[in-house]
């Protein structure tokens, strides 16, 4: 019988342990996300290593509430991106139900933000 669990009512160790995730630190891991990309400058790599601090120090005290990731994590990096910025808009209102299943468990969640990028004509 599957096992449908609320996204939000399920920890990290509970999917480290029902799916076999872990934490991978190797640099080498998904290197096509890294291969070819642009230099970034010494400030960008200065705020991109505070967001990684920050996130790891919010891993110490769970819960790890969405909201609380939106304003550390996504937020900064989404400013980072230029996503605030012309030609993109963001989009809060609208919730998109996603759902996975993985031996005989679905995790059901929500995406609640969106961006969207409009061509200037």
């Amino acid at each position: 019988m599957i096992q449908t669990i609320p996204a939000r009512e399920i920890t990290l160790y509970e999917l480290e342990t029902k799916f076999g995730i872990h934490l991978v630190e190797d640099n080498e891991f998904f290197r096509e996300w890294q291969d070819d990309l642009p230099e970034i400058t010494a400030t960008e790599k200065e705020r991109l290593d505070r967001v990684k601090v920050s996130y790891t120090n919010l891993t110490k005290y769970p819960p790890l509430l969405e909201n609380t990731v939106k304003m550390v994590v996504l937020s900064p990096l989404l400013d980072l991106a230029g996503l605030y910025l012309p030609p993109f808009h963001i989009k809060s209102e609208k919730s998109v139900e996603i759902a996975e299943e993985d031996r005989g468990v679905i995790v059901r969640g929500n995406i609640d933000v969106s961006c969207s990028a409009f061509k200037l004509v």
